[in-house]
C-alpha cells in the first residue's frame, strides 16, 4: 500500500508541477526536479529508494519509444554523421575525462573513478526530448541531439559492463571482449527492434479495433525491452529501433480514428511517467546523500567539476561538427555549438545505471566508493536538469537559431493552401470523367475554394449524402498524398506535417465510418 500511496502522491505532485510549468513557460522536467527534492527536503520525509530494475521495466521503455516516434527519420539521414560521431567518440572521451577527473579531484580509485565515467558519459533521450519538445528549433538540430541521446546507448552500456567488470573483480578486460560485448548489444538490440517491429506491423495491418491497436501500441516497447533483454541484447536500442520504424510507418498502419486514439493514450501515459520519474531523481538525492559515508563533504563541489567537465568537453566535440549543420557557409559556429552542448543533459537512465552497480566485489568484500559514485551521478542529474534545463529557452531565443512564430505560421500556410490545390486539381479530374455526382463535385469545389481564399484548414460540415461523404474521404487521401511528397520534398518541417496530419485525421475520423 505505501508503494502505490507514493505513486499516487508522485503523480499528483507531477500534475500539479506540470500545470504550473505550463503557465508560467517553465520547463516542467526542471521543475519536477525541484519539487522532488523540496519534497524529501522537509522533516520527517521517510527515505525513498527505487529499485533500478523499475525504472528501467516500467519506465524507460513507453518514454524511449515515444521519443523514437517523433524522430524524423528524413532529417535524421541529413546528419547521421555528426551523430555518429557523438554517440561513439564524445561518449568515450567523456567517460575518460571524468574518469582521470575523478580520480584527481575525489577519493575514488580508478576503476571506481572509470564506473562514474561510464555512468555519466551519455546524455538521456528522456530528458532531451521532455526539454526539447516546446523549443522552436530547426529540424537538423533538434534530431541531432534528440538522435544523438537514443543511439549512445550500447556505447555506454559496454563502457559501464567494462568498468563493473574491473571494481568488482579487480582485474584487466580485453579490447576483444569489448569490441564483442558492443556489438551484441548494438547489433542484437537492432535486429530485435526491427523483428518486433515487423511483427506488430503485420498484426496492426489486420486489426481494425481501437482498443486492441491501443493495447498493442502500449504492449510494443515492452514487448522489445523484455525480449531484447532476455536474450542478453540492449533493451534500450530495441526499443529506439521499433519506434523509429513503426513511427515512420505508423500513418499506412491504422486509419485517421485510430491515429487520434492512439496519440491521447500515449500523452497520457507520457504525461504521467515522465511526472513521475523526474520527481523521482530530486528524491532520490538526499537519501543517497545520508549513506556518505563520513569525509565525504566535498561532493557538491566534485559534481560540479564533473558537470563542468562534460559540458567543456562537449563544447570542444560540438564547435567543429557544428559546420554539418549549417545550411551555407560550413564554419564552426559558438552559438550552434552552445545551444546543442545546452540541449544534452543527462537525466534518469544514468541514475538507473548507477543504481545497478552491485554492491560487493567478487569476494564478498563491499565494493568501496559505491556511495559517492551513486551521490555524484545524481548531482550530476540534478545540477543539468535544473540549471541547463532552466536556461535552455533563453539560450535557444538569444542564440538566433529558434524559428520564429511568422516563419512557422508562413510554412503552415502555404503548405495548406498546395493541400487544398491539390484537392481541387483532382475534383476537377473527377468531373471531367463524369464519376461522381456533380451535385457533391461542386459543393465540394465550392468548399476548397472557400478554403484558398481565406487560408483557412477546415472547411466545416459542406454536406451529409453518402456520395459527398465518399467523394470526401478521396479528397482526404489526395491531400494525405500531397503532405507527404511536400514532407518528402523538403519543403515542410516535421512539425508541420505532424500538426496537418492530426487535422486531416480529425477531418476524416469526423466523417464517421465508411
Amino acid at each position: 500500500m505505501r508503494a502505490v500511496g507514493t505513486v499516487l502522491f508522485l503523480v499528483v505532485l507531477g500534475t500539479a508541477v506540470a500545470a504550473f510549468a505550463r503557465n508560467r513557460r517553465i520547463p516542467a522536467p526542471s521543475l519536477l526536479v525541484l519539487a522532488g527534492l523540496a519534497v524529501a527536503l522537509i522533516p520527517g520525509t521517510p527515505a525513498f529508494r527505487v529499485p533500478p530494475q523499475t525504472i528501467a521495466l516500467v519506465v524507460l521503455p513507453p518514454l524511449l519509444y515515444a521519443s523514437a516516434e517523433e524522430l524524423s527519420l528524413r532529417d535524421l539521414k541529413t546528419v547521421w554523421r555528426p551523430v555518429t560521431v557523438l554517440a561513439f567518440g564524445l561518449v568515450l572521451a567523456s567517460a575518460t575525462a571524468v574518469g582521470a577527473l575523478a580520480v584527481a579531484i575525489t577519493p575514488l580509485g580508478a576503476p571506481m573513478a572509470f564506473v562514474l565515467g561510464a555512468v555519466v558519459a551519455s546524455t538521456d533521450p528522456v530528458a532531451v526530448t521532455a526539454l526539447g519538445r516546446r523549443l522552436s528549433l530547426p529540424g537538423r538540430v533538434q534530431v541531432l541531439v534528440q538522435a544523438e541521446s537514443l543511439f549512445n546507448d550500447a556505447t555506454s552500456l559496454v563502457l559501464f559492463k567494462v568498468a563493473i567488470a574491473v571494481a568488482v573483480a579487480s582485474g584487466a578486460v580485453g579490447g576483444g571482449w569489448a569490441v564483442g560485448e558492443f556489438a551484441l548489444l548494438a547489433g542484437g538490440g537492432t535486429a530485435v527492434g526491427a523483428a518486433v517491429a515487423g511483427v506488430v506491423a503485420l498484426i496492426r495491418r489486420r486489426t481494425a479495433d481501437p482498443v486492441l491497436e491501443t493495447v498493442i501500441a502500449l504492449v510494443t516497447p515492452y514487448a522489445a525491452y523484455v525480449l531484447a533483454e532476455s536474450v542478453h541484447t540492449s533493451g534500450v536500442t530495441a526499443v529506439v529501433v521499433a519506434g523509429v520504424v513503426l513511427g515512420r510507418s505508423g500513418h499506412r498502419l491504422t486509419d485517421a480514428r485510430i491515429r487520434l486514439q492512439l496519440s491521447a493514450v500515449y500523452a497520457v501515459v507520457v504525461f504521467l511517467l515522465e511526472s513521475v520519474v523526474f520527481s523521482i531523481v530530486g528524491l532520490e538525492l538526499p537519501t543517497l546523500v545520508r549513506d556518505l559515508p563520513a569525509g565525504s563533504g566535498w561532493w557538491p563541489l566534485q559534481a560540479l567539476a564533473v558537470a563542468a567537465a562534460l559540458i567543456a568537453l562537449r563544447i570542444a566535440w560540438m564547435l567543429p561538427l557544428s559546420a554539418t549543420l549549417r545550411p551555407a557557409g560550413r564554419r564552426p559556429s559558438w552559438r550552434l555549438a552552445g545551444v546543442v552542448t545546452w540541449a544534452g543533459t543527462r537525466g534518469v537512465m544514468p541514475l538507473a545505471a548507477a543504481l545497478s552497480i552491485p554492491l560487493t566485489t567478487s569476494d564478498g568484500a563491499a565494493l568501496p566508493g559505491r556511495e559517492l559514485v551513486l551521490v555524484l551521478t545524481a548531482a550530476v542529474v540534478v545540477l543539468t536538469l535544473v540549471v541547463q534545463g532552466l536556461s535552455l529557452a533563453g539560450l535557444v531565443n538569444r542564440s538566433g537559431l529558434a524559428l520564429e512564430p511568422e516563419h512557422t505560421a508562413r510554412e503552415e500556410s502555404a503548405a495548406r493552401e498546395s493541400l487544398n490545390r491539390a484537392a481541387l486539381a483532382h475534383v476537377e479530374l473527377l468531373a471531367g470523367l463524369e464519376s461522381h455526382p456533380q451535385t457533391a463535385l461542386a459543393r465540394m469545389r465550392r468548399g476548397l475554394l472557400a478554403r484558398l481564399e481565406a487560408g483557412a484548414g477546415d472547411a466545416g460540415a459542406m454536406g451529409t449524402t453518402d456520395a459527398y461523404l465518399d467523394l470526401r474521404r478521396q479528397v482526404i487521401g489526395v491531400q494525405n498524398a500531397e503532405l507527404r511528397r511536400l514532407y518528402d520534398a523538403h519543403e515542410i518541417s516535421d512539425t508541420t506535417r505532424r500538426r496537418l496530419q492530426h487535422d486531416l485525421d480529425r477531418e476524416e475520423a469526423g466523417l464517421g465510418e465508411p
